[in-house]
């Protein structure tokens, strides 16, 4: 603790002295998008208004989304003339963080060097003054009748500013800071705030313009035990209302009239100690009177002091009760966190730890803010307190889910102080049987949280048990061990109080409007009091069904049921690589399978090891893993089942010690656990939501196809898991592994986890290779055999699928073998010679025809153009020959004719043809 009057925070925060019974907030900061009224003023002959005379501001939007931006004078009725209203920018239209909307010419703009903006939100840190926008108002908590001056006497107990933060009052007054905002968009608020003290009670509230809170878990803000804390709630859209409300309880109270009580002092019992002798305290005088504390919320206090519970559908910080506002409904529970006396369902003895019989004693002392042990009898006696609540009624709006079990859920605040190993239990039971434990604390522990989820709606007890030292020794060493708990908080308790009303579903009816149960997989509307189907692929959040922002997505991999109650994987599953598409279906991987790991053993020697359960896919998401515990079974009545008797999860883990071990016929099963109550997600990425899968917990996968891994969560959290447990399964294709494979864990960590958190499995089988596609044969051709030509189809290896397609069947086609084509082809190259040769005789005869032809043509040409004179007579003359042929050049060769026939003509138009007389000699040429 920090000596009084000094601020816990080092920082300038807290300059100066202070009183650390203030409250204080350092900053707030609104990510919102506000509205302003426009107001204007004018005036008979006033100058034209300059630049620097008036701002600009947006009207409020109307119904279509639309505003009109205007000019506002800084101060009205200076000038005149201001510029038109212009049509705005939308509604919804922002700047981003880093730029600021420049109002002239409605643009975003980058914010100048050295200075910042954020975008939509409003950031409040400094307090010179109340901003504009806050109001602080003082009311007083207890008017009586008749008393005109109480409200008087709270007028100055207000919210303060105080430079760096804005302090709350410290009497017995209740003090109010508000803030109105109107949202275009959802957003938040987040606020910094110092509180201390406990004997002031801080609340923060948002209400919407109907005047109904948000559902929130609970408005009262918890104490800060290391300087200045960060607090977040997000806003809807539209109009909210903060609140953020003090009131304090002191004995220096300066209302008239107070409800005292007379305080006595008495030994704490066992009394092992004397009084006589020297130096020993003396016990205080009672009889002093003092303020009585306040009531617990959902309680309040009556004309004789006592607290007695709001009824039904009515709520309260600890005061008054208030009706629930219409379209809200009562969030039952108990809430303790004054500690005046010892609530009616709670109980406190003392366990020998020697005999382990009870004795008469208290073992837990109630202490205003908190609830402490007992000195006891002994240093190893047990301190008991327990808690007993007939049972739960959840939320009307919510819908019972098969899946989701979770019914309540108990939070208690707790501190250890030891100066040796003592320990804190924590147990559970159900219809009055045998407490389970849950978890246990040993040593000094700081003031910390704790949570509890249950899942069966039934009467359930639960226990705190504190042992300062195991061993039994003479004599008291320890007394000044002590475990203290702070606050206990049970929600949904039948028959239980609230301290604030959440949304609910409406339904019209002759009297009016009521709330409703949703059907399963809706949310509830906080605009219009309906319900609204989740998106596809999105689960609700069963406790919180309000607004759009309660359906959330599904991992990778996977999808919803039908009731939007929880995300599972279908067995199916695809990836894409560079090269193709592998699609897997882990059908046959569906049952359930178990794991044994290495044998362990006790100190003592006596052998134990840890089994697993495993189901992976399908069943549409129903958990089928079950892990029981069997030591109790003879204790429990046949035909029913006990609390502890087992559990159900995707993954749970049991510890199993042999037959051989102890003396059953069977083994026997303890300290069932689960290990994965949510799928997060299946992906082939070693990293999901904060798990991680090493690679090199297990050999290396040798075929080159990724593993593909299922990520699971647990809903436990415990001391050593703040989070949860979780858990990997890589599901790694092997040909050589039929269905269902084999399971295998860590080489380095042979009971599946290396931290106790993180637990790590393969699963190797055929079933988990890709399914076959075409991409993974090839056709083989044979040769043409017979006039029979065959195509087969082939894997190609090495094989690196299962399953899916069937290779084709072999395919027959007729074809010509190569001594065929080859006749017919030595056929056709004699026909096409033989063709040529005729051809080539055909073309030379005529040739040869065309040539004489030709010739007699050029010889009677020349003989009718020559001038000779005629003839005397046409005998032949004496020694001539009548039968002189004329001899052609006809007896060239081939090509020489054709030379001859191709040669050019003469320059007078005429072929130059050589002639030969009877002797053989040329005679002329023509």
């Amino acid at each position: 603790m920090a000596e009084p009057g000094h601020s816990l925070h080092p920082s300038a925060r807290g300059r100066g002295r202070t009183d650390p019974r203030t409250l204080r907030l350092l900053r707030l900061l609104l990510w919102v998008g506000t509205t302003f009224q426009v107001t204007q003023g004018a005036g008979p002959e006033l100058h034209a208004c300059k630049e620097s005379e008036y701002h600009y501001e947006y009207t409020a939007c109307d119904s279509l989304g639309s505003r009109w931006r205007v000019a506002v004078p800084h101060t009205p009725g200076l000038c005149t003339s201001l510029p038109d209203p212009v049509k705005g920018t939308e509604c919804a239209f922002s700047c981003k963080a880093g730029e600021f909307l420049d109002m002239k010419d409605q643009s975003c703009k980058p914010c100048a060097e050295g200075r910042y903006s954020l975008g939509t939100g409003i950031r409040f840190d400094e307090w010179d003054g109340l901003p504009h926008g806050f109001a602080s108002l003082s009311t007083n908590m207890e008017i009586e009748d008749g008393t005109t001056d109480s409200t008087e006497n709270c007028t100055s107990s207000k919210w303060v500013p105080l430079g760096d933060y804005i302090s709350s009052n410290t009497d017995e007054c209740t003090a109010t800071l508000m803030y109105a905002v109107n949202l275009k968009q959802s957003g938040t608020v987040n606020f910094e705030y110092y509180y201390p003290d406990s004997s002031i009670i801080f609340e923060f509230f948002v209400q919407n313009d109907q005047c109904q809170p948000n559902a929130d878990d609970s408005r009262w803000m918890k104490t800060t035990e290391k300087g200045w804390e960060l607090h977040s709630v997000e806003l809807n859209r539209g109009n909210n209302v903060l609140y953020w409300r003090t009131t304090a309880f002191s004995v220096w109270s300066k209302v008239s009239k107070p409800v005292l009580t007379q305080l006595m002092y008495k030994w704490a019992q066992p009394k092992i100690c004397s009084e006589d002798l020297e130096g020993a305290v003396k016990l205080p005088a009672s009889g002093v009177k003092t303020r009585c504390p306040p009531c617990n919320p959902g309680f309040f206090k009556t004309n004789s002091s006592t607290c007695e519970p709001c009824p039904y559908g009515s709520y309260s910080n600890g005061s008054d009760c208030s009706h629930c506002p219409a379209g809200t409904e009562p969030a039952v529970g108990f809430e303790y966190k004054w500690w005046n006396t010892l609530p009616t369902n709670m109980e406190t003895t003392v366990l020998s730890g020697i005999n382990f019989e009870y004795k008469g004693m208290t073992g837990w002392e109630v202490a205003g803010d908190h609830i402490y042990t007992a000195v006891g009898a002994s240093d190893n006696d047990f301190m008991i307190l327990t808690l007993v609540v007939p049972g739960f009624r959840p939320p009307q709006s919510v819908m019972a889910d098969t899946e989701n079990k979770e019914v309540a859920r108990i939070t208690f605040v707790f501190e250890t102080i030891c100066s040796v190993n003592c320990e804190l239990y924590f147990m559970v039971g159900m219809n009055s049987r045998t407490n389970s434990p849950v978890e246990t604390w040993r040593g000094s522990k700081g003031k910390q949280s704790y949570t509890y989820i249950i899942e069966e709606n039934a009467t359930m007890s639960f226990t705190w048990a504190f042992q300062r030292t195991s061993f039994h020794e003479t004599g008291r060493k320890y007394t000044n061990d002590v475990a203290k708990i702070y606050s206990i908080n049970v929600t949904n308790v039948m028959d239980g109080v609230a301290s604030y009303c959440r949304p609910c579903a409406l339904e019209a009816s002759d009297i009016g409007s009521s709330c409703t149960s949703c059907p399963a997989g809706y949310y509830i509307d906080r605009d219009s009091g309906t319900c609204r189907s989740c998106p596809p692929n999105t689960i609700l959040k069963a406790h919180q069904p309000y607004g759009a922002q309660a359906c959330m997505t599904c991992g990778p991999g996977t999808k919803s049921n039908k009731i939007h109650s929880l995300c599972y994987n279908d067995c199916t599953f695809s990836v894409s690589t560079p090269t193709r598409t592998l699609d897997y279906n882990f059908l046959a991987l569906e049952n359930t399978v178990s794991l044994a790991g290495g044998p362990s053993f006790t100190s003592k020697g006596l052998k134990y090891f840890h089994h697993f359960t495993f189901s992976l896919c399908g069943n549409q998401g129903k958990k089928m893993s079950v892990c029981t515990d069997n030591v109790t079974d003879l204790r429990i009545p046949e035909g029913e089942s006990g609390f502890s008797k087992s559990i159900t999860a995707y993954v749970c883990q049991a510890v199993i010690i042999p037959p051989e071990v102890t003396g059953y016929k069977a083994g026997v099963s303890s300290q069932p656990v689960s290990l994965a109550d949510r799928l997060i997600g299946v992906t082939t990425d070693m990293t999901l939501d904060g798990i991680t899968s090493p690679a090199e917990l297990f050999h290396p996968e040798p075929l080159g196809i990724p593993d593909v891994i299922f990520f699971y969560r647990s809903n436990d959290v415990t001391q050593s898991c703040s989070s949860g447990r979780s858990t990997t399964i890589r599901v790694r294709c092997s040909l050589l592994k039929p269905a269902p494979g084999s399971l295998s864990l860590p080489s380095t960590c042979s009971d599946g986890t290396c931290d106790g958190c993180n637990f790590h499995f393969l699963w190797e089988s055929v079933a988990a290779c890709p399914l076959c596609s075409a991409a993974d044969y090839h056709a083989i051709v044979s040769s043409c055999v017979a006039g029979i030509q065959k195509t087969t189809y082939v894997w190609r290896e090495p094989k690196l699928c299962s399953r899916g397609i069937s290779l084709p069947e072999q395919r027959v086609t007729i074809c010509k073998t190569i001594d065929f084509w080859l006749k017919v082809g030595i056929s056709a190259g004699t026909c096409t010679a033989i063709l040529l040769t005729v051809l080539t005789c055909y073309f030379w005869k005529k040739n040869q025809k065309l040539e004489y032809k030709y010739s007699k043509l050029v010889m009677n040409a020349t003989l009718k153009d020559c001038d000779l004179p005629a003839a005397d007579s046409c005998a032949i003359m004496e020694g001539e020959d009548v039968e002189d042929d004329l001899i052609f050049t006809s007896k060239k060769s081939l090509f020489g004719k054709i030379r001859s026939f191709t040669s050019k003509r003469t320059p007078d138009g005429f072929d130059s043809v050589p002639l030969k007389t009877s002797s053989g000699s040329p005679d002329m040429d023509l």
